[in-house]
């Protein structure tokens, strides 16, 4: 894989991560559930350190706003699965309006070391 597209990688990986680490924060209940609150700070310290490799070859505006997107799409999806959050229109509609921004972000990023 190219320098770019690995970076890519390793940023959606982040993501998933923090996707992972903010769904722990409801099952901690306030850091006090011992595995969960281990498993939590794991993936926190794994979203962080992918996001760091990808920020080598990503710029830093277009790899944070990449990396909360992916993290609050991935959150609000699971939290309607798993929680039973609300799922209507406007809510999907300004899920679709992050994700045509992440999109944007990375077309726009071009293949530029920073």
């Amino acid at each position: 894989m190219a320098a770019p597209t690995l970076a890519w990688f390793f940023l959606l990986l982040a993501g998933f991560a923090e996707i992972g680490w903010a769904v722990g924060l409801k099952y901690t209940e306030g850091f006090t559930r011992p595995l969960p609150t281990v498993l939590t700070i794991a993936g926190m310290i794994v979203s962080f350190y992918l996001l760091s490799l990808a920020m080598r070859s990503i710029p830093l505006g277009t790899a944070y706003a990449a990396w909360t997107g992916i993290g609050a799409v991935g959150t609000v999806i699971l939290g309607m699965v798993l929680f039973g959050e609300s799922r209507d229109l406007a809510r999907i509609g300004c899920i679709a309006l992050i994700v045509g921004g992440v999109v944007g972000l990375k077309w726009l990023s071009g293949s530029a070391a920073h």
